[in-house]
């Protein structure tokens, strides 16, 4: 009976949560009865070091670091490593070049001084203190010079005015200069003895204030004395190597000599013979190397020449320590050194030399086809002869020149496919055909006038201006108008709008709704190269460099390098005064691929950059032209499409070029009309994925004409009934934030009845929103023109500001 009448708690009762003991030692420990997972003691003793034993590990770590810097700083410029190259950039026109090598130069007896010949700089040697240095000067306007230097230097010496510090020249040098990376530096100032006691006090006040900006921490060194210039040498062989990632994981060399043996078939390509002090890591005779400016070559054989700036006096022959240390001459070219005790330290191995193919050879026929039958074929002749046209030509006239000549139709329909590809033609359709009715109306009158022609040039160079101020004025319009209104299109009226964006597509979320990476590829995708896993690869390739010890050329020997198939012009270059710089290429470096950059535009330029404008991009050690696409930053799997490079957010750029693993920093310029290159943005690399989808958005745009409760009267976004049937799946957005759908077309002339979630206000707009995948243009070109020197425009300014007004 007891049991019968027994209370049983209902759906309602409380259920309290039970007591967790927590990861403390007790209860848990008492709960698990004494057993212990069997992994966890040996991590926890491993973890858990007394404070002695940390105290002692954190001394260790700090010993090993702090003698890995002083190993590097005793190891460049010593009698077993690379020499101290010293780039001294002149960031001022008046700033004294002359005096400064002279007083560089001019040290005490122990002092060995080694004049090169053609090359603007010199070598310095110092058995007393076991040191050697190398000095090239580069002028701040020859702006591929001092980048080329900059890669491989491992002090940067900035030559200032004692007034100004820097010239509108200096100030784009230091921008270029500090996207790339700016390794070690040192400020100099030469001269200012000539002004007052007071005026100088004040002159160095001044400059310290304009060098905060660039260089806040920066220590400027006097340099008018000998002793000035022994604290600036002491500076620069003391002070902390800053270190450039690209550089740092590949070997490289600025030549010191060159030889130059023509081919047996050509005059024009042979063997450059290369010599110079390997820099970076270990070189491999079977890696590729890349010439800077110059493209990707292969390496035959590395021989081992006599050291010519050896700081053991005997090694170097044919030179005497006399006790006025006179200046020793050395040429360039470097032939005399290559013949003496030459010895042939590596060939190359066919087997497992790296291989120059940069993209892959399409196969045509690879994709499964059968042959077409006689029907087929019947079919085809039968739309040939179909698509045959009359056209009126003159008489006389053969069958071949009534080919070429176009009807005013099919230059219609040409002009309709290109705009379905490029993105240029889409903002200003109308613009653009005005323009070309009134150019069309303007011949027939101007055939019966007659001109005279002015002797006067400058109206000609005046007019000539005047189209380019033009012109640009139109792409700021152009830029304008897109920011006010993104991606909107006019619904052309001549072309049906299912034929003109046939190729679009209606998305239900941007975000979230799925696209094919793979879908729809261009043929061009078929041509370059993609990783499984890229980051594993690179992962796995700095692996090895930092773990496995590879054979090869060690760093700081001096070597020559036999480079195959080389055109002449690069010797020529080097004649002339020019910097040649090798890189070693890590495995795939030659391979052509989709790289994208991140980038953000640069505040000294305003001028409006359009997607698929050829740019000149200095990617890590490699420069080339291309044209790129714009597209936002985002993490999700597709990007939208930028028409323009925004200045206020961070973009980016894709375009197809060589594999280059990162990090490594890019610059964007572009060439002006004058032939200067004008810097408009910079950022790094971001990865090598042709995966990446990139979305162009168009957005079609009506006007409610009747508004009823949910339910409206839309009409101007499309103009005939079959365009509203073909678009009714896609979903409709409005300005102010209503969705909705269409329901049915209204008459023939292109009004549809509309649902949406909510009453329209009159000053709403209807968007419809299209799709399509783009691709980048195959446009690569290693080749860069040498830019003309740099100098402000002052006329650009006050075009803008008048222009946004």
């Amino acid at each position: 009976m007891a049991m019968a009448g027994a209370h049983r708690p209902g759906p309602l009762k409380q259920q309290n949560k039970a007591h967790k003991g927590g990861k403390h030692s007790g209860s848990s420990q008492r709960r698990a009865g004494g057993r212990v997972p069997v992994k966890a003691q040996p991590r926890r003793r491993l973890r858990d070091l007394s404070r002695v034993d940390r105290r002692h590990q954190a001394l260790q770590l700090r010993r090993q670091r702090k003698e890995a810097v002083l190993a590097e700083k005793r190891s460049l410029g010593s009698r077993d490593g690379p020499p101290h190259l010293v780039v001294v950039v002149l960031l001022h026109s008046r700033a004294a070049a002359q005096d400064t090598l002279r007083l560089l130069q001019s040290q005490d007896s122990a002092v060995v001084r080694v004049n090169e010949g053609r090359a603007a700089g010199f070598a310095l040697l110092c058995p007393r203190l076991k040191q050697r240095w190398r000095f090239v000067t580069a002028q701040a306007g020859d702006l591929h010079t001092v980048l080329d230097l900059a890669k491989v230097a491992d002090s940067l010496l900035f030559i200032l005015d004692p007034v100004d510090g820097w010239d509108s020249a200096g100030e784009h040098c230091l921008s270029c200069l500090f996207a790339q990376g700016l390794p070690s530096y040192a400020l100099a100032v030469p001269g200012g003895t000539d002004l007052p006691p007071k005026k100088r006090i004040d002159a160095r006040k001044k400059l310290a204030k304009t060098i905060e900006k660039r260089f806040p921490e920066a220590k400027l060194f006097p340099l008018n004395t000998e002793q000035e210039s022994s604290l600036l040498l002491r500076h620069l062989s003391t002070q902390k190597q800053r270190h450039l990632a690209f550089r740092d994981r590949r070997a490289h060399l600025l030549a010191y000599a060159a030889d130059f043996v023509p081919g047996q078939e050509s005059d024009l390509v042979g063997t450059l013979k290369v010599s110079g002090f390997v820099r970076g890591q270990t070189l491999n005779v079977n890696s590729l190397v890349h010439i800077v400016g110059h493209g990707d070559f292969q390496v035959s054989q590395v021989d081992a020449p006599p050291d010519p700036l050896s700081l053991n006096p005997r090694v170097v022959k044919g030179q005497k320590r006399s006790q006025d240390m006179e200046i020793q001459e050395d040429l360039v070219n470097g032939t005399d050194e290559m013949e003496e005790d030459v010895k042939v330290l590596m060939k190359a191995d066919p087997s497992k030399q790296e291989s120059l193919q940069s993209e892959v050879v399409p196969d045509p026929m690879e994709g499964e086809q059968t042959w077409p039958t006689e029907e087929e074929l019947q079919e085809a002749e039968d739309s040939l002869k179909a698509n045959r046209r009359v056209v009126k030509v003159p008489k006389g006239t053969s069958k071949y020149q009534a080919a070429w000549i176009v009807d005013d139709g099919e230059e219609g329909s040409e002009k309709d496919d290109d705009e379905d590809d490029d993105i240029d033609d889409d903002l200003m359709e109308e613009a653009v055909s005005q323009e070309g009715e009134s150019s069309e109306e303007e011949p027939g009158e101007e055939e019966s006038e007659t001109m005279t022609v002015s002797e006067c040039l400058r109206d000609d160079q005046y007019d000539e201006k005047m189209e380019e101020d033009e012109q640009m004025l139109e792409r700021y319009k152009q830029e304008r108008m897109d920011e006010m209104f993104p991606d909107e299109v006019d619904t052309p009226r001549d072309v049906p709008a299912r034929v003109r964006f046939q190729k679009y597509r209606g998305l239900k979320s941007f975000r979230t709704s799925p696209w094919d990476p793979k879908e729809n590829l261009p043929r061009d995708y078929a041509r370059i190269f993609q990783f499984q896993d890229f980051s594993r690869t690179r992962k796995h390739l700095f692996h090895q460099i930092e773990k496995e010890e590879t054979e090869g050329a060690s760093v700081g020997w001096y070597i020559t390098l036999h480079v195959c198939n080389v055109p002449v012009s690069v010797m020529e270059n080097f004649k002339e005064g020019k910097p040649l710089v090798l890189f070693s290429l890590l495995p795939h470096e030659q391979k052509m691929s989709v790289l994208n950059f991140l980038v953000r535009r640069h505040p000294s330029n305003t001028e409006p950059v359009r997607a698929k404008e050829e740019l000149i991009f200095h990617c890590g050690f490699r420069r080339f032209r291309a044209s790129p696409l714009f597209s936002q930053h985002t993490s999700a799997d597709k990007h939208k499409l930028e028409r323009f490079l925004r200045p206020d957010a961070a973009l980016v750029v894709t375009v197809y070029a060589p594999i280059t693993f990162p990090p490594a920093s890019v610059l964007l310029f572009k060439q002006k009309s004058n032939g200067m290159h004008d810097l408009i943005a910079t950022g790094s690399l971001l990865s090598v994925d042709p995966d990446r989808i990139v979305i162009k958005r168009l957005v079609l745009s009506g006007h409610p004409f009747k508004i009823f409760t949910k339910t409206a009267v839309v009409r101007y976004m499309f103009f005939n009934r079959e365009d509203v049937m073909w678009f009714k799946p896609v979903e409709l957005r409005t300005k102010w934030g209503r969705r909705g759908h269409i329901k049915e077309p209204l008459g023939t002339h292109g009004h549809m009845k509309c649902h949406f979630d909510g009453q329209l206000k009159s000053q709403d707009t209807v968007l419809l929103n299209l799709y399509k995948r783009v691709f980048p243009k195959w446009t690569y070109d290693p080749y860069v023109p040498e830019p003309v020197p740099w100098v402000r425009s002052e006329s650009a300014v006050p075009e803008q500001e008048v222009e946004m007004e």
